[in-house]
Parts: C-alpha cells; sequence; structure tokens
C-alpha cells in the first residue's frame, strides 16, 4: 500500500448493512473505516409514522456476538417497543447500535472510487484521499429510485415517489392517486388518509395481497413448529422461506428457479396490522395507468379501462431496480468492469465483484444470493461471510508474501477495535 491516508477496508454506507459489516469485521481484527451518517435514509426517505413489515427476531442488525439486539436497546433504555416496530424507534436503534461499534463513523460521503493496483483510492468531500485495500459498498437504494416512463417530464410537484416525503401532511384536503400494491403504496395510502387526504390506490394486479392473516397460531413463539416452518431472516412464503434464508443455496440454483423464488418471496404485498387503517381508502384493483399528463394544473391518468383520473398528486410507490451503474461515485472504468446482469454486480464468495477487493451489501447482492439481501435480517449472512472472506484473503496473502515482507504496511496487520458495549471481539478466522 502506498504512503498517506490508508485503510485495509472502507464501508460507504452507516445503515444496518455498514454497521453490522464494520461491527463484523473490527471483532475479528480487521482494520475498518466506515463514512456515511448513521440510518440517514431512513430519516430522510421514509415518511413519519411508518412501522417495520418485518417481524422483531428479522429486524435486529446483526453483530458477530449475537449482541446489541432489539431487546438490549430495550433493556438499555428502559422501554418497550411497540409491535411492529416504529420507524423512529428503529432509528434511534440503529443510532445506538452505531454509537457501540462505530462510534469513529466518519459522516463525509465519499465522491469518487478508483481502482489502483494496490487496491483502490477514495476521494472524499472535502477532496481528501483516501487508500483502502478493499472497499465495501453498502450504500443503499436512494440512488435506485424507480419512476415509470409514462410519468417522465412530469413536475415533481404534481408527480413524486414515495420516498421523496417524510411528512404527509401538507396532502390535508387534496385528492391523490397512489400508483402500486406493496407495502410502501398501502401504507403510504394509511398515512395520507389519516392526514386528512383523498386517497384512491391502483394496482395492476387482480387483488391486493395481505400478509400474516392466516395461520397466526403457526408464528406464536411457543409453537415448537415456528423454526421449522418460519426461519428468523421472515422473507417468503413457508417453503420457499428456508431457501431464501440459505443464501449459499439460493447462489447455486438455476437462473429461472432464483428468478421464480425471488418473485414469489418478494411480490407486492402489505401487512396485515394495516388493513384496520384503509377505512376511506379507495382500491382499484386490475388497472394500468396508460398514459399520463397535466392539464389545468393537474394530472390527467387515462387508464387501460377509458376511465379517467383526474387528482391534485399522483404517488409513485413503485419502488426501486437495482442498477449499480447510477452509483455516481463509482469511477467509469471501475463499472466497465463490474460484470453485471440486468443492473445487478455478479458477486462470488464474500461478495466480491469482479473487481478484485470491491464488495456490494444489500440490495445489489440480491441477484447473487438471493432476496433476503433486501431485508435487515440479511445482515446476519452478510456480515459473517464478509468477514470469512476478507480474513481468508488477509491469510493467503501473508502466506505468499511472508510474514517479515517489508513490502506491507501498517494497513495488513489486523488492529482489534475495542469497542464499547457488550461482546468481546472474535478472533481472527471465526465466522
Amino acid at each position: 500500500m502506498s504512503h498517506g491516508a490508508a485503510c485495509e477496508v472502507a464501508i460507504l454506507g452507516a445503515g444496518p448493512y455498514g454497521l453490522s459489516a464494520a461491527a463484523h469485521l473490527r471483532a475479528a481484527g480487521v482494520e475498518t473505516r466506515i463514512f456515511g451518517e448513521a440510518m440517514r435514509f431512513w430519516e430522510s426517505r421514509m415518511p413519519r409514522g411508518m412501522c417495520l413489515r418485518s417481524s422483531w427476531e428479522a429486524s435486529h442488525v446483526a453483530h458477530p456476538d449475537r449482541a446489541l439486539t432489539l431487546d438490549d436497546y430495550e433493556q438499555a433504555h428502559r422501554v418497550e417497543l411497540s409491535k411492529p416496530i416504529p420507524l423512529d424507534d428503529f432509528i434511534r436503534y440503529g443510532r445506538w447500535y452505531q454509537a457501540r461499534v462505530a462510534p469513529d463513523l466518519d459522516p463525509r460521503r465519499i465522491e469518487r472510487i478508483e481502482a489502483r493496483p494496490d487496491g483502490f483510492r477514495l476521494e472524499l468531500e472535502d477532496g481528501e484521499p483516501l487508500r483502502a485495500r478493499r472497499v465495501v459498498v453498502a450504500a443503499g437504494i436512494a440512488s435506485f429510485v424507480h419512476r415509470p416512463p409514462i410519468f417522465d417530464g412530469l413536475p415533481l410537484e404534481l408527480v413524486s415517489h414515495s420516498s421523496d416525503h417524510r411528512d404527509f401532511a401538507p396532502f390535508r384536503g387534496r385528492e391523490v392517486v397512489i400508483v402500486g400494491a406493496g407495502q410502501s403504496a398501502l401504507e403510504s395510502a394509511a398515512l395520507l388518509r389519516e392526514a386528512g387526504a383523498e386517497v384512491e390506490v391502483l394496482a395492476r394486479g387482480p387483488n391486493v395481497i395481505w400478509l400474516d392473516q392466516r395461520a397466526g397460531w403457526l408464528k406464536s413463539r411457543y409453537n415448537p413448529l415456528k423454526r421449522l416452518l418460519y426461519p428468523p431472516t421472515d422473507v417468503g412464503p413457508p417453503g420457499l422461506n428456508l431457501i431464501v434464508a440459505t443464501p449459499a443455496l439460493f447462489r447455486h440454483l438455476p437462473s429461472s428457479w432464483q428468478k421464480w423464488i425471488a418473485y414469489r418471496s418478494i411480490r407486492p404485498a402489505g401487512a396485515g396490522w394495516l388493513v384496520p387503517r384503509m377505512n376511506g381508502v379507495q382500491i382499484t384493483v386490475g388497472r394500468n395507468v396508460t398514459r399520463a399528463t397535466i392539464l389545468d394544473g393537474r394530472v390527467a391518468l387515462e387508464l387501460d379501462d377509458a376511465t379517467v383520473r383526474r387528482p391534485d398528486h399522483v404517488l409513485l410507490a413503485t419502488g426501486y431496480r437495482v442498477d449499480v451503474s447510477r452509483y455516481r461515485f463509482l469511477a467509469p472504468e471501475i463499472l466497465s468492469s463490474v460484470r453485471c446482469v440486468d443492473g445487478y454486480p455478479l458477486l462470488g464468495a464474500g461478495f466480491e465483484s469482479t473487481v478484485p477487493g470491491l464488495h456490494f451489501l444489500g440490495a445489489p447482492a440480491a441477484r447473487s444470493f438471493g432476496p433476503v439481501c433486501r431485508f435487515v435480517s440479511g445482515t446476519t449472512y452478510m456480515g459473517r461471510k464478509l468477514t470469512k472472506a476478507i480474513v481468508g484473503g488477509k491469510r493467503k496473502e501473508r502466506a505468499e508474501l511472508g510474514s517479515d515482507s517489508p513490502g506491507l504496511t501498517v494497513a495488513d496487520r489486523p488492529v482489534a477495535f475495542n469497542a464499547p458495549g457488550p461482546g468481546r471481539p472474535r478472533p481472527p478466522g471465526t465466522s
């Protein structure tokens, strides 16, 4: 590694995946720097009043010692969180976790990453350079907002994405049409209605799918069958959820199987606990928008049944589509070397891309390791396997160069990070 500011691993992003990766790597003695604002996406791109759809067990940010869980957070603060978990409580939990595993979190943005023969060169927002042997991209999905082409060119004040709003109070007394039928669409509809808006949900499918409405006794914590039928990852219907909870298995399935399992596991659906809050929300199913224009200061939506809607505002709850080329911090030469399928990087062991030393966590890993990578519960698998791959790579490199090689710098020697909080760092090589 060249002289100057350097580290073994640089992590971009301080959401659940970035924080969990830092906790695992540091516990294994890997020198790690992490950049970003803790839980920023959750705070700035999700609406107040929202609750997590995932279950309690599936919402812990993974720690190598199975510490710093939601239960630990409750005990530390002498509080009892509601279930489902309110967004603001989860944000506070994430920042509590961050204070214990990464109190040195650097809030600066990484503006650019370039490949070098000895690793990577990173440029921070204030111009400071940094060199890293490896880079872990845990930058989330904010760059992947999907806005259907039919709405191209329409002004944001009339047609916006669900991630554009933190507060729905300004919509009081206004007519809003929501395009979509997933959790974001349905919860936004409930929140808008509660804020005093008139709301209609337009769904392409023949019906709206509500989760957790059947066989509730099977999910009871007292049921011995629960672990067999419902792994704690809480992603996918019974049967498929066992495959999704085993990313190493998903990775080796035929591509056609992977696509079908992924679709079945993350198709648009709403949490059952939303149903009582949908009173007053009109839901229209089996309809597509064929044309969208602006007429007399309002949006005109033409549907495939020849009807027209004229709302004050259209909210696109149309989700996100991964395309790592939209990560502007990756230099063009890196992007041209990352092999992708449909925007997803193809990843090997340790979530390493075709650019050696460049790893992707979270949603970008879903094409290779399955839909669990889109949820907080995926941090358990990803943190463990990322660490195993990096520690193993360091050992192999040392064996090839020799432990006393003059070419190694301080960045090549494990430095334990003794963060405050429960648990002791594990020795290198454990996972």
